[in-house]
């Protein structure tokens, strides 16, 4: 019997996905950072695994994603696919990596791809990134978009707060989304927007619409899989639904482990050679 579970058990593609939109079959996404996360994801059944430029936050402990390399994200990305059988592996490409010109964002792009093997790369932004967008795809490299809260932009915006609020901004946001599907994009990730919002893209794009903090009416749904395991017990925005409280089981097993060896319990007697 397969350890999926779910019954599809075949690999997961770009052209699966749009598939799943046309079907009405909600996507489920994650991140992972790591070869033992990724293989416990994947088995689970997860659909897409987005090895995001959250690793600057989540494993590096910086304060945003800016600082995270390409050389770290492509040391993320080799370990995560190294772990998936069945998730289709998108990864994120760091700030300043696509942003100067379209020659050195395909130049970064081929480097990706080729030293992970991932399946796609993700980008953040619309209009303004639209001819590195483009000689990506020319080079047959599939591309995730996202926009609404574009992390990468956070000193631009100045702020974690819901995106698209006015008019004039969800105009711009509707606008590129509809470029980033003409441009051949194959899906997009909206953060942190209205609801209403989310569905209104949606529904007017052929592409999937995954959401983070952008309501139930998009076409499936990512979280950061430490926030959704417990493991940060510090963040706890709205949109976040806890599954366990790793947070409390990880430090409890250390302080019985560290109880253990203080109090010569461990090793015991069948515990040695």
């Amino acid at each position: 019997m397969s350890k999926y579970i779910v019954e599809d058990a075949r690999k997961v593609t770009t052209r699966r996905v749009i598939e799943m939109k046309r079907k009405g079959e909600k996507i489920a996404m994650l991140t992972a950072y790591d070869y033992t996360m990724a293989s416990i994801i994947d088995a689970s059944g997860i659909d897409i695994i987005l090895v995001g430029d959250s690793a600057s936050n989540v494993m590096a402990g910086n304060v945003t994603t800016l600082p995270i390399t390409l050389d770290q994200m492509i040391y993320h990305a080799k370990s995560v696919v190294r772990g998936v059988k069945r998730a289709l592996v998108v990864a994120d490409m760091p700030f300043g990596t696509y942003q100067v010109n379209a020659d050195e964002a395909v130049k970064n792009a081929i480097r990706i791809m080729k030293e992970t093997h991932a399946d796609a790369l993700k980008l953040e932004g619309g209009e303004e990134i639209l001819p590195s967008i483009r000689k990506i795809l020319d080079a047959g490299i599939p591309i995730m978009g996202h926009l609404g809260l574009t992390p990468q932009s956070i000193n631009k915006f100045g702020t974690y707060g819901v995106r698209a609020k006015d008019e004039a901004e969800a105009a711009k946001l509707c606008h590129d989304a509809r470029l980033l599907q003409e441009a051949g994009c194959f899906a997009l990730v909206l953060e942190k927007i209205p609801a209403h919002l989310g569905t209104k893209v949606a529904e007017s794009l052929e592409i999937p619409v995954i959401g983070i903090g952008a309501g139930g009416g998009v076409d499936g749904q990512v979280l950061v899989c430490t926030d959704m395991l417990g493991m940060t017990a510090d963040f706890t925005p709205r949109f976040l639904r806890r599954y366990a409280d790793l947070n409390s089981i990880i430090g409890d097993a250390v302080g019985n482990y560290i109880s253990d060896v203080k109090a010569k319990d461990f090793p015991n007697e069948s515990e040695q050679y």
